[in-house]
């Protein structure tokens, strides 16, 4: 199962933190501080792979990916294998460029609410739904042509509610 979801800038502040079991939040600021100081202190060339015991207990891992000023990472228990993991990682960082044509960090924090539907279109409660980027993409797109089409038809509403009088 994978426990959490993690994106975080060079400086260690995060962009995006989705736990998928309950941790109080002074809890989770210690998780992601603790997290930051094991990738941080980390050589460029080593593997992407870091036992996480001491972090979130037994049994865990953590597997990541350093691209530009992000750190992408999956926490996650011995059900889940490390290369998917990665692979993973990879199918949301190709999705995200997709996305936002070359993605930054301020792609991340101006398009908070899309960046969580397209995690949530890969994870649902720490279980990979999908793996497939073109899938991920096609559900996202999906999503934005049904918030479009939403739109004009709640304008029209309020435009006779308000006629209405109501």
């Amino acid at each position: 199962m994978i426990r959490a979801v993690m994106v975080m800038n060079t400086q260690g502040k995060p962009r995006l933190v989705r736990f998928y079991e309950f941790q109080p939040p002074e809890k989770q600021k210690e998780l992601i501080r603790s997290v930051y100081g094991a990738l941080s202190s980390r050589a460029d060339n080593v593997s992407s792979f870091v036992q996480a015991d001491k972090i979130f207990g037994q049994d865990t891992r953590l597997v990541y990916k350093h691209l530009a000023t992000l750190y992408f990472v999956f926490v996650f228990d011995s059900s889940e294998n490390e290369l998917a993991m990665l692979d993973l990682i990879q199918v949301f960082v190709e999705t995200l460029d997709r996305c936002f044509k070359n993605v930054c960090e301020l792609d991340l924090v101006f398009n908070f609410s899309k960046l969580h539907s397209i995690l949530d279109e890969i994870i649902f409660a720490g279980h990979v739904l999908e793996t497939s980027s073109e899938q991920v993409m096609k559900a996202i797109e999906e999503i934005a042509r049904l918030e479009k089409t939403a739109n004009p038809i709640s304008i029209v509403a309020k435009s006779v509610s308000g006629r209405l009088g109501r």
